[in-house]
């Protein structure tokens, strides 16, 4: 056995780095006998790998090869079927069980004792052995080869050594001497053995003859045990010192964990003190510029301005989870909030101070401007305060209430100021554009009886409701009076035609002209400033909406809810409510001079218009949703109102003239009329942005004079075929009037026509289709009344519609289907 042993050493295990220390010759229990050998080995390297080997020879029976193999971690159980009597019968339970018949028992239980003893080494998982002898267990396998593959001690499986090539000489010159060595292991092995026994019995009678050296040796060995004792006795001195120095170290190494600890813990500390220093910590310097600082003078605003950023950033910093439970931080917190709440009243009740001081200044200018078209500039105003708007801006962030409370002090100071200046100014505008003026004092100068009644009347005008009070007709007398008399007080264009053209005063409308520019010059820039201004100084540019965080007592800043967000004001929202308050009167103002313009001259419409969409546009291209922008663009509503109701006066004035039966030569009264209004309407007009206003003013005129205007002169009794010598009513006038009128543009109409009655029309029992049938016979009845009246007073003229009553009915019906 100890040949094949060597054998499989050398061919399987050596080249798989792997060493055997047990093998047992078995076959599988009830089978035919194929024996095969089941090895127990261990792997050289580290980490140690156990494993239970089946090698089995080859078909051809001239070496062993390497069947299966199995981790030893993987057996759960050995049974060795019978503790007390020889049975070479025995179980291997892996995944699942393997049944085996060893070829003696003495192998089986070598083989056995092999695997306890490397589980009892090398796994933390004990196999179970079932019916195995409890000495097999304990006891090394007796004598022969297995007990030296096996021995007592866990050191035995380390015992087997490689053969080194001076052995592996010897064994092969043995075996040549021996030619049955190979084919008859057995007398081989006898041989060895007797030889073996011969060399024990020389071995022996060689230490008998040499008992003198053993006495000596055996004397030596007590000696070496006496010095191995006096060792042990050293050794165990040391141990105990340095079991004392082991327990002293081991204090130490506590101690110096405890100071690292204590270390980490103090350089945190440190940290969070050094943190808490830096970020919330005010100098005296800032805590005396807030309590003391002189508001008044640049360096005092500009370093109350420092300290109050700074006491910002200590109140806005972001303190770690439990700053706000140490003391030092209430306290310091506590501090910035005394500190925030008395400078904020402090700063509230200085710009008060200063709102009023420079009120105050602003008034006693006023008396300088009273005689002058020109509004008080309030930059100095703006300037002085401008230095606060850092200031402002910290109040905005910390104190809403007082930020927000001083809005509302400026615009109720600001809204008396502006009134008083507004007032006076336009006051002198109306008092220049009828023709008064005031003295140096400010006082009206003594003026004539019809001008005292005319200062009185304008006076009537200017009024809160700014409406207009007094008749029409005692105006126009005032304004012809105070013109010298240079008008007459007969029929005219102006006021819906009370006078006549011819008498009109150009100077007056040049004058108004420049008044009313004059007017609009000063109040843009004034609006503008102070929307700058208010943009600037209450800080209305930067967030997107006011009150979207909240200041809460103790200084810290929140998010509002979103319920309070949704009615948040916008920015540009709060200033044009600033501007409305402050500059309240100037709508209003402007209503009533537009009014007491109109009255004293209905074409002054037309240089309102102009000049009033000029400055819309100008302000709107500044920015559209200006107070200044809007405004004017209320006000120019009314101009245009009032441009409108000029051109329907014309259109009256057409339509109502009366000729006199006596006159039979000449031309109508308001066609000079329209001349002059063309005239002066073409030189007012000229370039300017409304020009499409004045072209649709005079389409309404043309369509007014004409069909109308014939039947009228007819029933006054001119005779038809006389009607085309009359100036307003010739063949070209005529032509003008078709060629208003083209196939397109009546499709158009109509079309617009369709959509208007569509729309107050209910669906319901056809109602559209019965009312557009309606339409299209009373429109082909009006067609054939004016063809007919075109035949009869322009006889051979050849001047027809430019559209037939066929081309009629085919808009009617492709607009009818169409829709």
């Amino acid at each position: 056995m100890t040949a094949i042993k060597h054998a499989l050493q050398r061919d399987i295990f050596t080249p798989n780095d792997e060493r055997l220390l047990s093998i047992v010759n078995v076959c599988k229990a009830g089978k035919k006998k194929k024996n095969c050998f089941l090895c127990a080995t261990v792997t050289t390297e580290r980490p140690v790998q156990v494993k239970v080997v089946k090698v089995k020879k080859s078909d051809k029976g001239d070496f062993y090869k390497r069947q299966m193999a199995w981790e030893l971690r993987d057996l759960t159980e050995v049974d060795a079927k019978d503790a007390n009597k020889e049975n070479p019968e025995f179980d291997l339970h892996f995944e699942k069980v393997y049944r085996w018949v060893a070829s003696s028992t003495a192998e089986k239980n070598s083989f056995i004792s092999c695997i306890w003893k490397l589980n009892q080494r090398y796994l933390r998982k004990k196999v179970e052995f079932v019916n195995v002898s409890p000495q097999l267990l304990e006891e090394s396998v007796p004598s022969g080869e297995s007990q030296i593959v096996a021995g007592g001690d866990e050191d035995a499986l380390d015992d087997y050594q490689e053969l080194n090539a001076r052995e592996e000489q010897d064994i092969e010159s043995m075996m040549e001497v021996c030619e049955y060595a190979i084919s008859n292991a057995e007398a081989f092995a006898e041989k060895l053995s007797r030889e073996l026994q011969v060399l024990d019995g020389a071995n022996i009678q060689s230490i008998m003859a040499s008992e003198k050296q053993v006495n000596i040796l055996m004397q030596l060995l007590d000696q070496a045990l006496a010095e191995v004792d006096n060792i042990e006795g050293k050794l165990l001195s040391y141990e105990e010192m340095l079991q004392s120095v082991k327990e002293q170290m081991d204090q130490i190494s506590q101690s110096n964990r405890l100071i690292q600890i204590s270390n980490t813990n103090n350089g945190k500390l440190l940290d969070e003190i050094q943190f808490l220093v830096n970020y919330m910590d005010l100098s005296k310097g800032h805590i005396k510029a807030l309590q003391e600082g002189d508001l008044s003078s640049p360096k005092g605003i500009e370093a109350c301005i420092n300290a109050s950023e700074a006491l910002s950033q200590c109140m806005n910093v972001a303190l770690k989870p439990g700053h706000e439970k140490l003391m030092a931080v209430k306290q310091q917190q506590h501090l910035f909030s005394e500190l925030r709440d008395a400078f904020a009243r402090r700063l509230t009740n200085h710009l008060n101070n200063v709102f009023v001081h420079q009120g105050h200044d602003q008034s006693s200018t006023l008396s300088q401007h009273t005689a002058e078209l020109t509004l008080p500039k309030h930059s100095p105003l703006h300037r002085d305060l401008l230095r606060y708007a850092k200031l402002m801006e910290w109040l905005k962030n910390t104190q809403r209430e007082k930020y927000e409370g001083l809005s509302r002090t400026y615009v109720d100071y600001m809204t008396r100021l502006y009134e008083r200046e507004i007032k006076d100014f336009f006051e002198v505008a109306k008092i220049k554009m009828a023709g008064t003026s005031k003295d140096g004092k400010g006082k009206f100068a003594t003026l004539p009886r019809k001008e005292s009644a005319l200062k009185q009347e304008t006076e009537s005008l200017h009024g809160s409701s700014g409406k207009l009070t007094g008749s029409t007709s005692s105006l126009n007398k005032l304004a012809v009076s105070s013109s010298n008399s240079r008008r007459s007080q007969s029929s005219s264009l102006l006021d819906m035609g009370n006078m006549s053209a011819s008498d009109l005063d150009v100077a007056d409308r040049t004058r108004f002209d420049k008044i009313f520019e004059q007017v609009l010059s000063e109040l843009e820039p004034l609006c503008l400033a102070e929307q700058d201004f208010i943009s600037k100084f209450f800080k209305l540019q930067q967030n997107p909406t006011l009150g979207e965080n909240v200041d809460d007592s103790d200084g810290a800043v929140h998010s509002r809810p979103p319920s309070e967000q949704r009615h948040s004001i916008s920015e540009k929202d709060m200033v044009r409510m600033m501007m409305n308050k402050i500059f309240q009167s100037i709508e209003t103002e402007l209503n009533s001079l537009i009014a007491l313009g109109d009255k004293i001259d209905s074409f002054n419409s037309l240089y309102m218009l102009v000049k009033m969409s000029h400055h819309v546009w100008t302000a709107e291209n500044v920015d559209p949703a200006s107070y200044l922008s809007t405004t004017l663009g209320n006000v120019l509503v009314t101009v245009k109102r009032n441009f409108d109701k000029c051109i329907s006066g014309q259109i009256r004035q057409m339509e109502e003239v009366k000729i006199s039966k006596k006159s039979k030569v000449g031309l109508l009264p308001f066609v000079t009329g329209f001349e002059e209004f063309a005239k002066l309407a073409e030189a007012i007009f000229r370039n300017a942005e409304r020009r499409g206003d004045l072209d649709k003013a005079y389409i309404k005129l043309i369509r007014a004079h004409f069909f109308e205007g014939v039947e009228a002169r007819v029933a006054q009794g001119v005779r038809e075929e006389e009607v085309s010598y009359q100036l307003a009513f010739n063949k070209q006038e005529l032509r003008k009037v078709i060629k208003e009128y083209p196939g397109k543009e009546v499709k158009k109409g109509l079309d617009n026509l369709y959509k208007k009655v569509d729309k107050h029309l209910c669906e319901e029992e056809n109602l559209l289709q019965v009312v557009w049938h309606s339409m299209q016979d009373e429109f082909i009845r009006q067609y054939k009344h004016f063809e007919g009246l075109i035949n009869r007073c322009y006889p051979g003229s050849g001047i027809t519609m430019e559209f037939t009553i066929q081309d009629m009915l085919e808009y009617f019906s492709s607009i009818a289907q169409s829709h």
